[in-house]
């Protein structure tokens, strides 16, 4: 039979040691603080920007009267995926390399860490300039949803790597002791055996940067521009959603609009993070 600690018994914990009840208040008021800003968020964006939401919004093409959403949740959907094709595969060899190839202590991997420590600090606007410089002006790529992706995915890269490489420690060692003493290979243990017990992990590295990558606005405004269609190719300007809502709340003609944008930037992210809830699950229980 299981003990259970009644409301009782607490209390009498609490009053003998009364820091603990001051820190366990703290921790409580700090928790429903972070809960109920959420919330306020959330409720203060639907309720300006639902009743905006019109048949208009949702036309195949821009125009000054419709403000229409879909080309910049076009432009969204492809500049995630440019992005991540380019950033996650460097990112999670280059954490195999970190955890499972380097020796420990190794002057090299030091620097390595260090510098994604550094590019993690960088402001975003910082990216931007960077992006604008050398792959708009010196590639000559002009203002393109390619040199917004390549910049973006110098962003969200130290992401991936410290959250692979955190997930990939978390892997007992015993799972590569066994794997080794059964005759496999390196290669063999950190491509069937580590990684995909840090695909949760991983997945979540993921899903930040994906936050991170929807949400961007400084970098993309130097990169991508901002104009309002869907680009024939990638070499094409394009805005994404949140620099939509940047540029129409700039311009003060569109606030309606804006609001309306932002409830659609919120579903999205939502349900991005909820489908790779569920992959994440079946990842695990396969």
């Amino acid at each position: 039979m299981v003990n259970k600690t009644t409301f009782q018994d607490k209390l009498k914990t609490y009053l003998k040691h009364p820091g603990s009840f001051i820190m366990m208040l703290l921790v409580m008021l700090a928790s429903f603080i972070t809960f109920a800003v959420l919330i306020f968020l959330i409720a203060y964006i639907l309720v300006n920007g639902v009743p905006h939401i019109t048949p208009s919004l949702f036309s195949l093409e821009y125009s000054s009267e419709n403000a229409s959403v879909v080309p910049a949740f076009v432009n969204t959907i492809v500049m995630t995926l440019l992005s991540l094709v380019i950033a996650v595969p460097f990112g999670i060899f280059s954490a195999i390399f970190l955890v499972e190839y380097a020796k420990r202590g190794n002057k090299f991997v030091e620097v390595i860490r260090l510098t994604t420590e550094t590019l993690s600090g960088i402001p975003s606007i910082v990216y931007g300039l960077f992006g604008m410089l050398f792959f708009v002006n010196a590639l000559g790529w002009g203002f393109s949803l390619l040199a917004g992706a390549f910049t973006i995915a110098i962003m969200i890269l130290p992401l991936i790597m410290r959250t692979t490489e955190e997930a990939l420690k978390a892997v007992p060692d015993s799972y590569r002791e066994g794997s080794f003493g059964l005759g496999a290979g390196k290669l063999r243990t950190v491509f069937r055996i580590v990684l995909p017990s840090a695909i949760p992990g991983v997945l979540a590295g993921v899903i930040l940067a994906i936050g991170r990558i929807v949400g961007e606005t400084a970098a993309l405004m130097y990169t991508s521009g901002t104009v309002a269609q869907i680009p024939d190719s990638v070499f094409g300007s394009g805005r994404t959603l949140a620099l939509h809502m940047y540029v129409l709340s700039s311009e003060g003609l569109y606030m309606d609009q804006a609001y309306a944008t932002a409830v659609i930037l919120l579903v999205l992210v939502v349900g991005i993070n909820a489908i790779s809830s569920v992959i994440a699950r079946k990842l695990t229980t396969v």
